[in-house]
């Protein structure tokens, strides 16, 4: 890991690293805020996340989370944003050098059409369990797959999609040593109960993710609603998952489909998927 002197303001024209380029502010998550840079040697299009210091308690935290993205570099798969270079920024935090994400976010996506056809879903939700297949290969989880880690380009049958900001959330948890579970992990509209009371994210929390995007993309709505992080726990301990074809109000949705989504929500991991393969399967073929 190399260590770069700069600072969170970057202008553009700025080098970092002596090799990258800032071309301009990109994008803005929870965490971090994501600039477009150029790489010098390579010439290639590329984005980098600045994560402040003042996420981290300590030097060593810092170290922690970045070494938790070092198994990201080995991920090859067109599904999920390559991890490039990992840079200490002296006295302020991390920055993390990804491939560009291509297209738009897939709650920007949402934000003008509302909902996708269900067999636009299925194609999405197929993407991204492969590329979730490769991360989990490798012995890792992304954490926190939703729409505004999801990337797509393109429609109709050539729409591709692709997981940005992985690892994020998982190697937080390993670097703040949240063993005793303090604090929920995760997104709350996405993350399943059990993180509710401060589990770690798993290969079934990033399933779980996953079902209750391709629920949202077909109906237009969350699985459960609530007014508060409370009202919308209480709704995920419900046995039962909700009705996508109740939800998706006049969408045909096929039993099929709606079982496939349905194995991803159960409250109860035991009834879930126990693998990205698992509910590949069962989503194979709808909406062909």
């Amino acid at each position: 890991m190399s260590e770069s002197t700069f600072v969170s303001g970057l202008t553009s024209g700025q080098v970092i690293a002596d090799r990258y380029e800032v071309v301009g502010a990109n994008r803005r998550g929870g965490l971090s805020v994501a600039f477009e840079v150029k790489d010098k040697e390579s010439g290639d299009r590329l984005e980098m996340q600045l994560y402040p210091g003042g996420l981290f308690e300590s030097s060593d935290q810092v170290q922690e989370f970045a070494a938790s993205f070092e198994p990201w570099k080995r991920i090859e798969s067109t599904v999920v944003l390559g991890v490039r270079d990992v840079l200490a920024v002296h006295g302020a935090g991390l920055a993390l050098v990804t491939e560009f994400p291509r297209g738009e976010s897939l709650r920007e996506h949402l934000t003008r059409v509302e909902r996708v056809a269900p067999g636009t879903a299925v194609r999405v939700g197929l993407e991204l369990l492969q590329g979730l297949d490769e991360v989990h290969r490798h012995g890792l989880v992304h954490g926190d797959v939703k729409p505004n880690a999801i990337f797509i380009d393109g429609d109709g049958a050539s729409l591709t999609a692709c997981l940005a900001d992985g690892g994020v959330t998982a190697g937080l948890w390993t670097a703040k040593d949240l063993g005793d579970k303090t604090a929920l992990i995760g997104t709350p509209y996405y993350a399943p109960a059990e993180q509710f009371g401060g589990d770690a994210p798993d290969i079934q929390s990033d399933l779980y993710n996953v079902a209750t995007v391709l629920f949202e993309l077909v109906a237009g709505e969350l699985p459960w609603k609530g007014a508060n992080f409370l009202e919308v726990f209480q709704a995920k301990i419900a046995p039962d998952p909700p009705s996508l074809s109740s939800a998706a109000n006049g969408v045909e949705v096929s039993p099929e489909l709606e079982s496939a989504i349905a194995g991803g929500l159960f409250a109860d991991p035991a009834k879930r998927y126990a693998s990205a393969a698992e509910f590949i399967a069962k989503l194979d073929g709808i909406g062909a």
